[in-house]
């Protein structure tokens, strides 16, 4: 069986408010996620963290800006064609 996938960046970080906290928030906000794209026939198939490093411009580097690393996380989807 072939399939098709679809990946779906969500942020690094979840923010709350600290009288929200009830210590289920990472999950509950994939299992959003999960069950909208699982509405229009997708499957869960993995999350994924991809370091981007960014180098600065000329004019930055000539600042003497260095090179940023981020992280951020895709969740891949699939579905049997």
């Amino acid at each position: 069986m072939s399939y098709q996938y679809k990946m779906v960046q969500v942020p690094p970080v979840i923010r709350i408010k600290a009288k929200e906290h009830q210590g289920g928030e990472a999950a509950a906000y994939l299992e959003e996620i999960v069950n909208q794209q699982a509405q229009s026939g997708w499957e869960f198939y993995r999350v994924d963290s991809i370091g981007i490093r960014m180098e600065p411009g000329c004019l930055g580097a000539l600042l003497g800006q260095k090179a940023q690393t981020f992280e951020y996380y895709v969740v891949t989807f699939r579905k049997g064609n």
